[in-house]
């Protein structure tokens, strides 16, 4: 694709990476066919390639609008198109790129200025966000219908093994989970533990920087990913890797070196946090058979797993989750669409709830027809969004392998999922 980039971008860092990426571009329209809101809404703008012709139109001069905005705003960001693209089209890059430009340029409604500064200014930042959680929660039977789907029962996390091992790991707490899902990382922890590896926490590591980064706030995200940096360090030297619990969060760290790649004060060190970071189920699959000779035998029934796009697509992490949990003896299976996203994607689904809901609503009738008695995922935004709309248990897979490993009889993944962890 020849592109012709305007003064004011052209020569820039952002304009000659966007550059790089439209010319790989060749029209082709595959990725439509994996497209969530193309599919949904049959416009060829909501789609990749047609956002890809907006953003080329703005990054060479034409003035965008509202309507170029908002087709933008509509993408999930879940990376589908580039795991269909021949081309290797780095889409997810593009589009931030476009959206912080258009973002510049075009004014937003007053409602949608309120709930972005609302969600960029509370998410991020834990020790806010658990106390309003908590509230929200005592408040849950009072509030709208789309407050009380984020305001989910959670697990309490149980006991954080305190024995000490040679092998030592970093795990990322970040920003929502802890309120959300405090038991991810306890569960995690437990299992570890259980393989002689022990997990710890940096205190002062919080939000991955994907929340505000993909608001438009790029430089609050940048300095969230320094906090974090600076926060891990200490520990390089003392561990073998990164551990991320949310594949959200892994997406991103593993773009560190990418992101900071500007910045001569971090550029080393962000390349180095990259490449530290490993999803859990990174870890996992080097002790399957340890796993299978603790765990196997002991649960039966059929578990759904739901791949998150940040890792299916984001990190191209495909086959490992369903790998250890075979390992461990259960019966796992995917749904038939179980490439195309739930539509939580971050803060989308507040901010585009009636798409959210379609594709959460049409993700959960697939994984329905498994005929499974229980959904587990890798996100923590897509096991709130799924949940919302079940009564299907909805857990992260380590929390299966952690009730797994505290189960002593053979139970159903129902029952198993019913039972207390720790």
């Amino acid at each position: 694709m020849q592109t012709n980039l305007a003064d004011f971008i052209k020569g820039t860092r952002e304009g000659e990476e966007a550059e790089a990426i439209l010319r790989a571009c060749v029209h082709c329209g595959f990725c439509t066919a994996t497209c969530p809101t193309y599919q949904l809404l049959g416009d060829e703008l909501d789609g990749p390639r047609g956002r890809i012709y907006l953003i080329k139109q703005v990054l060479e001069g034409t003035e965008p609008t509202r309507k170029t905005q908002l087709h933008l705003d509509r993408c999930l960001t879940c990376r589908n198109c580039e795991s269909t693209c021949p081309s290797g089209v780095k889409y997810g890059r593009l589009i931030d790129i476009g959206r912080r430009v258009v973002e510049e340029r075009v004014a937003r409604p007053m409602q949608d200025r309120i709930k972005r500064t609302t969600l960029k200014a509370l998410l991020p930042r834990g020790g806010l966000f658990k106390p309003a959680f908590r509230s929200g929660q005592a408040l849950r039977p009072l509030l709208s219908r789309g407050l009380r789907d984020k305001l989910q029962p959670t697990r309490q996390a149980g006991h954080w093994p305190t024995r000490a091992h040679a092998r030592r790991m970093l795990v990322l707490d970040g920003c929502v989970q802890p309120a959300m899902g405090p038991n991810i990382n306890a569960a995690a922890a437990r299992v570890l533990d259980a393989l002689g590896v022990q997990l710890i926490v940096a205190p002062k590591a919080g939000c991955c920087g994907a929340v505000r980064y993909h608001l438009n706030d790029q430089a609050g995200g940048l300095d969230d990913m320094r906090r974090n940096i600076d926060a891990w360090w200490p520990y390089v030297t003392q561990v073998e890797a990164i551990v991320m619990t949310a594949s959200g969060c892994g997406v991103t760290v593993k773009e560190y070196g990418h992101l900071l790649a500007h910045d001569p004060a971090y550029a080393a060190k962000a390349k180095r946090i990259s490449e530290l970071t490993r999803d859990l189920s990174e870890i996992l699959p080097a002790f399957q058979d340890q796993i299978a000779a603790q765990l196997k035998g002991r649960l039966s029934g059929r578990v759904a797993y739901h791949p998150p796009c940040t890792l299916q697509h984001g990190q191209q992490i495909r086959g490992k989750v369903e790998g250890v949990l075979q390992a461990a003896g259960i019966d796992v299976v995917l749904c038939g669409d179980n490439h195309l996203c739930c539509g939580s994607a971050g803060t989308y689904s507040v901010l585009h709830p009636e798409i959210a809901h379609e594709l959460r609503d049409r993700k959960l009738a697939s994984l329905a027809a498994t005929g499974a008695g229980e959904i587990v995922s890798a996100n923590i935004g897509c096991l709130t969004h799924l949940q919302s709309g079940t009564d299907t248990p909805v857990s992260h897979w380590i929390e299966l392998l952690d009730r797994v490993l505290a189960t002593p009889a053979t139970l159903s993944a129902t029952s198993a999922a019913a039972s207390p962890a720790g």
